[in-house]
């Protein structure tokens, strides 16, 4: 597939489940090598957390490098090979390293530039609850808040949308990050029905994953990234 293609191609609603059905089956292949993996993952990300500010910018710009290098994992398997512990950090390899960590600049920069509408909201709510320092203000100051997460959570979908195949397109089919991130959002957008199926699963999944503190995490997390690699092949072809 060239990139002169934009989204791949359409498939039927179904295709939501059998992403997730189809992560499932690459995570039994190697289970244990799969939770050593998100567990080393978990603790890199709560050490970038305690790290002010610069935690969270490294956060973004390391997070596409590490999914590509499991998205190479998934392919390893795809193809009868190892998953391997090496294969977390196999997105730190040179050939594409920096493409990653530009796809994690890109994703960094939309989300402030959607967060800033959201505080605008916010803000002119404070403004005007403080003016009125009545019921009517702090009732204003409230909807302000629910309105801001809205417009937030909308603003971020075709963040979202941009940057799911990205990492994807970037390590196994060699992408530049500007040409990958317009490939995942067509790709996203062909599909929307799916992913709607793929998204209700995965919350009910989410929240069944949550319930034993967080333990269940331990075996959607790689279902997840499985999946993505599902969908990747799903919709743009075997690479």
């Amino acid at each position: 597939m060239s990139e002169s293609m934009t989204g791949g191609r359409a498939v039927g609603a179904g295709q939501g489940w059998a992403w997730i059905a189809d992560g499932f089956g690459l995570f039994k292949r190697s289970p244990g090598i799969w939770i050593a993996q998100v567990v080393i993952l978990f603790v890199i990300l709560i050490v970038l957390a305690f790290i002010p500010l610069l935690g969270a910018v490294a956060t973004f710009l390391l997070l596409p490098v590490f999914v590509g290098g499991l998205i190479l994992g998934c392919r390893a398997l795809q193809r009868g090979g190892e998953l391997e512990l090496g294969h977390l950090f196999a997105g730190f390899e040179k050939a594409h390293a920096g493409n990653l960590v530009v796809l994690g600049a890109l994703g960094l920069g939309a989300s402030i530039i959607a967060l800033i509408p959201a505080i605008v909201i916010v803000g002119a709510g404070a403004v005007f609850g403080v003016m009125r320092g009545d019921t009517a203000g702090a009732m204003a100051m409230g909807g302000s808040f629910l309105l801001a997460w809205l417009v937030a959570l909308a603003l971020s979908i075709p963040i979202y949308m941009a940057l799911w195949f990205a990492p994807a397109l970037v390590v196994l089919r060699g992408f530049a990050p500007m040409a990958a991130v317009r490939e995942s959002f067509f790709g996203c957008l062909k599909n929307i029905v799916p992913f709607l199926v793929y998204g209700v699963v995965m919350l009910v999944l989410s929240v069944i994953a949550t319930i034993p503190i967080l333990l269940g995490w331990l075996v959607l997390g790689p279902i997840a990234i499985a999946s993505v690699y599902a969908g990747y092949r799903d919709i743009f072809g075997d690479s």
